[in-house]
């Protein structure tokens, strides 16, 4: 019965694993700009999330190791210093966009600025995190997040050309605007299988106590669960695409991307969009917060446990403290959500091979999964993420000069 309950909340995690701010903003854009002809990469994302994530948890239910842990030992401190400081740089501004897309959610609903609801939110998300534990965590943002599913009934009433939908599933060439198109594509993947997810996901299969007995639900929830939230992601672009693109509107704001919401709801659509971004944004801000601190707290040797009091284990609720604090600031000062999001996610694409690749080598070594190591399909999987993840990290910062504006 726990393993059946931990399955059904992981399905539902899996919103939260993808719905959030930079999936929400990327797909909108391209949806709005492109139409359907970007929903190829929103797939593309999903099938490498679900296998990043498919390993993770089968790393740590047979090793008893979590990822990071694992990542120092086999290559020293020197490399896994570097790996922590990139990653964690990246993560920390995607910390900021996540505060800062609750924040403006708030600010549909209220009209207050930015500057005014960012420490509450941040403050919220530190008390949860100093008085919860993982589960909480986890449950409460994910069941929350099932108001996200209006994207999917937003398609239903809007009634799209599904010949058209398939179409953009098939890798196209865009015949206008060249560098903007490539650019969100970049960053829709960006947005899809960032690293933090890894070794959260990853850190809590060992805080739950996974074993080898674990190892289907591991599928089902990283298969099922991660497919889930980016059918929902998907939603978002086709939403976009029938309302936004044919009016020639390229969503520059959130304001914008909640009128998406008012034709197929014309009198909660704004009211719906702000309460889906503001839970699914607060969830990954919690998560991210979580995931920095079990970074440092595993690779550095501390007691690392979301379950234990802040009390007990006082250099990891410290890190959290001090990232949520250091997230809030720029937000206070008036920076822009939307902006440190597109940077973010191009970044995240960049960051991609330095993560990738020494987690492809951890998967292949028996001293850690014995016989459970890569078989052909996963080991050809994961080196063509990393040969994208490479190609990503080389354009990346050239589309964001020439193609994000």
């Amino acid at each position: 019965m726990k393993k059946v309950i931990q399955v059904a909340l992981g399905l539902i995690t899996g919103i939260g694993g993808f719905l959030e701010i930079g999936s929400v903003t990327t797909s909108a854009q391209a949806g709005a700009a492109f139409g359907f002809q970007l929903i190829w990469a929103l797939l593309l994302g999903m099938l490498c999330l679900i296998f990043m994530l498919e390993m993770s948890g089968r790393f740590s239910a047979v090793s008893q190791h979590t990822v990071v842990e694992a990542l120092r030992d086999r290559f020293g401190f020197g490399f896994f210093s570097i790996v922590l400081t990139g990653v964690a740089v990246v993560v920390f501004l995607v910390l900021i966009a996540e505060l800062g897309g609750v924040a403006l959610a708030l600010k549909i609903a209220s009209g207050a600025g930015v500057p005014l609801w960012a420490f509450p939110v941040a403050f919220l998300a530190w008390l949860l995190l100093w008085k919860g534990n993982l589960q909480l965590i986890e449950n409460l943002a994910s069941i929350l997040g099932l108001i996200t599913i209006c994207f999917a009934v937003a398609v239903y009433r809007l009634q799209p050309q599904w010949e058209a939908v398939s179409s953009g599933a098939i890798p196209s060439l865009p015949t206008s605007n060249k560098a903007h198109y490539w650019f969100l594509a970049v960053s829709i993947l960006g947005a899809s299988v960032s690293p933090y997810l890894i070794y959260f996901y990853s850190a809590g299969a060992v805080e739950e106590k996974w074993d080898e007995s674990y190892l289907g639900a591991n599928r089902i929830i990283s298969g099922i669960g991660t497919a889930f939230g980016a059918l929902l992601a998907v939603a978002v672009l086709m939403v976009a695409a029938m309302v936004l693109h044919p009016r020639g509107i390229e969503v520059e704001n959130f304001e914008q991307m909640a009128q998406m919401m008012t034709t197929p709801f014309p009198r909660w659509g704004v009211a719906l969009f702000a309460i889906s971004l503001a839970i699914t944004c607060f969830g990954a801000a919690m998560e991210i917060a979580l995931s920095i601190s079990y970074m440092f707290g595993q690779g550095l040797g501390w007691n690392s446990s979301e379950e234990a009091r802040p009390a007990d284990e006082a250099r990891f609720s410290t890190v959290y403290t001090v990232i949520l604090a250091g997230a809030t600031l720029p937000l206070l000062v008036g920076v822009d959500p939307i902006k440190v999001t597109t940077i973010s996610m191009a970044l995240t694409a960049a960051t991609l091979p330095l993560a990738i690749v020494p987690f492809l080598v951890l998967m292949n070594d028996s001293n850690y999964l014995h016989d459970k190591t890569n078989g052909l399909v996963s080991n050809t999987v994961v080196v063509m993420i990393s040969t994208i993840a490479c190609l990503l990290a080389i354009v990346a910062i050239p589309l964001q000069v020439f193609g994000g504006g």
